[in-house]
């Protein structure tokens, strides 16, 4: 259980900088998910059910203008940041503990 804060800038314009804070990495990496969930439900406002697969996910946060998260480091009590790839990767290993514990 980290600290993370999640720094996200959608847009080219400084003013679209956000950031969110959670408990754990993982924490983190749903809410990156819940962050596309809710970019596809305004694009298909009609649509009940919406179903992505990794990849487009992984697409949707190359296009971001920034993505990185800051997690706490017990051991130096400061924040290390980490970039796309990280995060892209800390989401497959999520996905597929869930895929797992679903079977």
């Amino acid at each position: 259980m980290s600290h993370t804060i999640l720094l996200v800038q959608p847009g080219l314009r400084p003013e679209t900088r956000t950031y969110s804070d959670y408990e754990s990495v993982n924490d983190c990496m749903e809410g990156v998910c819940k962050i596309y969930e809710e970019h596809l439900k305004r694009r298909n406002p009609n649509t009940p059910t919406i179903t992505y697969d990794i990849s487009q996910l992984f697409d949707f946060i190359d296009q971001l203008a920034d993505l990185s998260c800051l997690v706490y480091q017990k051991s130096t009590n400061t924040y290390a940041p980490y970039n796309k790839d990280w995060i892209k990767e800390k989401i497959y290993v999520l996905l597929r503990q869930a895929a797992g514990q679903s079977d």
